[in-house]
């Protein structure tokens, strides 16, 4: 690592963990939306906290209201016509992925819409497009009305 440089996170990371860098368009939707879960959840705690130190019920609360399927669903739903081809085509993969788990709390068109979301969010962040991937969630929060 060079001195003086601050590399991205990720790139730190890989570099770090020793690991390879790999090509994210490789990874099955399920895989993609299994880092998108979790990608997702850290940007929404991370805003949630961003107000101050409000009490965990309230964190929480609000925090789950916005990960949960149907949220999930609603946001891609509502950014479907940002999306490029390449995007959408990834959204479509997670979709459509035949998934072994079922939805506890949501309906199954919900559930897959989420599934195709994270794999979304997986994929712009494993393919390094922070950028894009922190517009794309503010524009849904803002279509949806979400802070």
């Amino acid at each position: 690592m060079e001195t003086g440089i601050t590399p991205d996170f990720l790139s730190f990371y890989r570099e770090t963990m020793q690991m390879e860098a790999v090509d994210a368009s490789q990874y099955s939707p399920l895989v993609l939306a299994y880092v998108g879960d979790a990608v997702y959840e850290l940007m929404v705690r991370i805003k949630a906290v961003n107000h101050g130190n409000l009490p965990m019920n309230k964190l929480h609360k609000h925090s789950s209201h916005l990960v949960c399927a149907e949220t999930q669903a609603k946001l891609i739903k509502a950014l479907e016509g940002e999306l490029t081809p390449e995007e959408h085509a990834v959204f479509k993969r997670g979709r459509n992925a035949k998934s072994m788990t079922s939805a506890k709390n949501a309906s199954v068109i919900d559930y897959r819409y989420a599934t195709g979301f994270e794999a979304l969010v997986g994929w712009l962040f494993l393919s390094e497009q922070f950028e894009r991937l922190t517009l794309l969630i503010r524009q849904g929060f803002d279509l949806l009305g979400e802070e």
